[in-house]
């Protein structure tokens, strides 16, 4: 059996070859709701003014100022009612002096009137009533009273958000209230996913023969979506290189990113390395983390091309969730115009139990994030840490990361722990 002389690569390098020469993926023009959780590729600026007219910010009374200045709780200024006038709508007539309109909250303010009087400081019923013909004013108000300026909120032209913002849903919102129905956002990336192995099937099928099912490729689906790309099955490779040629081929034709689960080690039936290099070129083997250690990265060019990046992740469904948080994420995040390395919250934690590593490799454990008593934040084994435990990723929102150098660490040593769950971590009763 062949070995590489090379030794595995630190994590930072790595990172950096992977990321070298990735930018962000060109914009499209898409409605604004498909925008959520996207790139924008533009700078946004209003095409409306926002509140586009002096409109009422209360329930009440629109009146002219100087109508009300010697209103007191125990001798009103009574004034004339002479017409309503409801948000979306516009006013019958003025406000001239002596006289009042009933105005509800986002109205326009009528002609003539220069405040609005709360409708808690007169004499009228709050909620449904009819039109009263006169109204008691309790208490005087100045010019401008309850009303929002037009303008005072933001002007067409004015910058809503610029090139490079995540568009969140409240971000979102602001945009359709300032006239935008659709912006230019970075494409998301097309990542097409491939398991092999001869012993994989389906998830649902009967297990016999020596068969195990196919979880790594739903995992790793899961995650392209997550950060913001678009999954594309390209199924289940058997340990063939040829096959997984083929199918290496097929993903570079139609994604942006290939990333093939399994194969990567130098097993008598891992052929995924050699069918990298006859697709591609694989320009680095092996980083020194754990789980993950044999971990390919690749380019390719398609017939059309483009440059297109390949990893080879470990087959072992915790290895391969692993190396996709560590490696894979930022490259997607990097396509999707996204700034950071990766999107994932790193945060300071103290075990509750003693860590043993080999030492050699910077280790990932699987934590679950906890409350201490004295409100810090400990991190707990999520169970055996094993790469073929799943039941300890299933419990985990964290990785604790011991850094290379480092075999033993006691409860109670304060680690950094990347967050896999944030936000939302940890969530709050009530």
């Amino acid at each position: 059996m062949s070995t590489d002389p090379l030794p595995p690569l630190r994590l930072e390098e790595a990172r950096a070859r992977m990321l070298a020469g990735v930018g962000a993926l060109a914009a499209e023009t898409v409605p604004l709701l498909d925008a959520l959780e996207r790139v924008l590729a533009e700078d946004v600026h209003a095409r409306d003014t926002l509140p586009p007219w002096d409109d009422s910010a209360m329930d009440g009374y629109a009146v002219r100022a100087a109508d009300t200045s010697a209103a007191q709780r125990d001798r009103p200024v009574v004034l004339r009612v002479v017409g309503e006038v409801a948000a979306g709508h516009t006013a019958a007539g003025s406000v001239e002096p002596g006289t009042a309109q009933r105005i509800l909250t986002g109205a326009m303010l009528p002609p003539g009137a220069d405040a609005v009087v709360r409708v808690e400081d007169t004499d009228a019923p709050a909620g449904t009533a009819a039109l009263p013909e006169r109204v008691a004013i309790h208490v005087p108000v100045g010019v401008g009273a309850s009303i929002r300026v037009a303008g005072s909120d933001v002007r067409a032209g004015d910058l809503v958000a610029a090139a490079g913002t995540r568009l969140t849903a409240h971000r979102i919102g602001a945009m359709a209230a300032a006239g935008r129905a659709q912006v230019a956002v970075h494409r998301r990336p097309r990542v097409a996913v491939l398991a092999t192995g001869d012993e994989l099937v389906p998830p649902g099928t009967p297990l016999d023969g020596g068969r195990i099912t196919d979880s790594s490729s739903s995992g790793v689906a899961a995650q392209v979506m997550d950060a913001g790309g678009v999954p594309v099955a390209l199924g289940i490779a058997a340990d063939d290189r040829g096959s997984i040629r083929d199918r290496l081929r097929a993903g570079i034709e139609t994604a942006d990113i290939v990333v093939v689960c399994g194969g990567v080690s130098l097993g008598a039936h891992d052929e995924v390395r050699p069918a990298l290099d006859e697709v591609g070129r694989v320009d680095l083997w092996r980083v020194a983390i754990q789980p993950g250690k044999p971990l390919a990265f690749g380019r390719a060019t398609s017939t059309d091309g483009r440059t297109v990046l390949l990893f080879g992740l470990p087959g072992n469904p915790v290895s391969s969730f692993v190396t996709f948080e560590l490696f894979v994420r930022p490259v997607l995040h990097r396509m999707a115009g996204r700034s950071g390395a990766g999107g994932r919250t790193i945060i300071r934690a103290r075990l509750t139990d003693p860590v043993s590593t080999d030492g050699a490799r910077r280790a990932f454990q699987r934590v679950t994030l906890e409350r201490g008593t004295d409100g810090g934040t400990q991190a707990r084994l999520s169970g055996g840490q094993g790469s073929h435990v799943l039941s300890a990723l299933l419990a985990a929102n964290g990785l604790a990361i011991v850094p290379e150098g480092i075999a033993e660490l006691p409860a109670g040593a304060e680690v950094e722990v990347m967050v896999l769950d944030d936000p939302g971590w940890p969530e709050e009763e009530g």
